[in-house]
């Protein structure tokens, strides 16, 4: 995929101890709140890829995600498939969720397409005015076939100075990602990494 797509963004190299945390599906209660006051437990930073019907539906957790100093994303309205979508649907689907966020005031070039699936399209449609963001590790903490700890355990091992680590805001990954999340946070603190956002 990085092959294909080189003019996404998948990693942020640096000599610097900074991990990239993102989180996909918000804003939903209590589980966006939960991730919220984790992050600030260690002063971390992160990045909300955000879908626009749940901005709409939760905007006063949204607003407090801004409040808190983090940034946010397009998440396209309907978390739609790239690939299953014709472009003139994918593309007003992701100005809807602009709108959305822009009634917070606040601007963003910042977009991920869900699933990681978009065609190149849509991508060359999208990319002069936004910067897709992919990862370089992935939690799997929407997987129902992985435990919290292994989550965790190889979030950890793949993780090094610059990378782009996507964990989930949703219902579906939350066991896991409330497991693993102040784990993770834990675990590179201790190490003297800062978590910054996009």
């Amino acid at each position: 995929m990085r092959a294909l797509y080189p003019n996404f963004v998948w990693r942020k190299p640096s000599d610097e101890k900074k991990i990239y945390l993102t989180f996909d599906d918000g804003p939903i209660p209590e589980v966006t709140e939960f991730v919220l006051e984790t992050l600030e437990k260690y002063q971390a930073n992160a990045t909300f890829f955000c879908i626009g019907d749940n901005i709409s539906k939760n905007s006063s957790i949204f607003q407090k995600i801004i409040n808190n100093g983090h940034s946010v994303g397009n998440h396209t309205f309907n978390h739609l498939r790239g690939w299953a979508s014709d472009d003139v649907t994918y593309l007003e689907n992701s100005v809807r969720c602009k709108t959305e966020i822009e009634k917070h005031g606040i601007e963003t070039k910042l977009f991920r397409p869900p699933y990681g699936r978009i065609k190149r399209s849509q991508a060359r449609s999208l990319l002069p005015n936004h910067e897709i963001v992919m990862w370089d590790v992935l939690t799997g903490d929407f997987s129902q076939d992985l435990s919290p700890e292994t989550v965790l355990h190889k979030t950890i091992k793949h993780t090094e100075a610059g990378s782009i680590v996507l964990f989930h805001d949703s219902i579906k990954a939350n066991k896991r990602m409330s497991y693993a999340l102040p784990r993770f946070l834990e675990h590179f603190s201790s190490q003297g990494f800062q978590f910054s956002k996009l």
